[in-house]
């Protein structure tokens, strides 16, 4: 039997090794017809303490790690982390090339 992945949104990240990932899924309301939005909370574990509250992860099932967390961070993706990064290296990139489209002007 695979083992089911899903996407969510990390809500907390208080826990050692441990994350609480929000998934969110849309239904159709059996009666009016309305698409509605349920939403559950996964604790899933997280090695190396990398995703911060606001990152989209996908988690994986997995054994049972303790009483509640039986799923896995399987992927980082719009980290916050990974995000300033490229902010902090496209600034970066963007001071050198500044400074060579200055003229020097020279005085004769």
């Amino acid at each position: 039997m695979p083992k089911r992945i899903l996407q969510g949104t990390v809500v907390s990240d208080k826990g050692n090794k441990t994350v609480i990932v929000k998934v969110e899924r849309r239904l159709m309301h059996p009666l009016y017809k309305k698409t509605i939005r349920r939403s559950k909370r996964y604790a899933a574990h997280d090695e190396a303490n990398r995703c911060k509250e606001g990152d989209a992860v996908k988690i994986i099932e997995c054994r049972p790690i303790s009483k509640t967390k039986c799923w896995m961070v399987l992927d980082e993706k719009g980290t916050a982390a990974a995000e300033s990064k490229a902010k902090a290296a496209a600034k970066a990139a963007a001071r050198p090339a500044a400074a060579k489209t200055k003229k020097k002007v020279s005085s004769s």
